[in-house]
């Protein structure tokens, strides 16, 4: 995985409070791990903690740090990219606690024309899987349809 890493902002076009990771870890041709901490002020955070589902964007955003240190890589602009859909997305509890560390993988299965599937895990304290899911994206060319 990369040495030289670049912060989390400059590899997604979100800005906060869209922006739900708060580092990359690492990132290669294969893949990207990237962290986030449940924090009380998550946009997403309820009473019990962020809900299991948020973790498909967890796992969406973490391929798009993929794309974006690819993109910064190759000297190229970072560009939105859309969530197609996800397979067997798999969660082991309901939420996500407070003050806990989250890592997520996300690995490249599939790449054609902007096309891209990636095999994705959600990691706890000790290595605990806490969710799984393939996910499904498109990186278009423009987005705004301008050449």
């Amino acid at each position: 995985m990369s040495a030289g890493l670049w912060p989390i902002g400059e590899l997604l076009p979100h800005a906060r409070p869209m922006l739900l990771l708060d580092e990359a870890l690492s990132y290669d041709a294969e893949g990207a791990v990237a962290a986030v901490t449940i924090r009380p002020d998550h946009p997403f955070a309820g009473p019990d903690g962020v809900p299991a589902h948020v973790g498909i964007e967890f796992m969406a955003q973490t391929c798009g740090v993929w794309a974006g240190a690819e993109a910064r890589r190759e000297g190229g602009a970072v560009r939105l990219g859309f969530l197609l859909g996800t397979r067997r997305y798999r969660a082991a509890r309901p939420f996500f606690r407070f003050g806990e560390r989250l890592e997520i993988t996300a690995r490249l299965v599939f790449r054609d024309q902007g096309m891209g599937v990636f095999d994705c895990r959600i990691g706890g304290a000790g290595g605990e899987m806490l969710a799984e899911a393939q996910l499904s994206v498109y990186q278009p060319e423009d987005v705004g349809g301008n050449s």
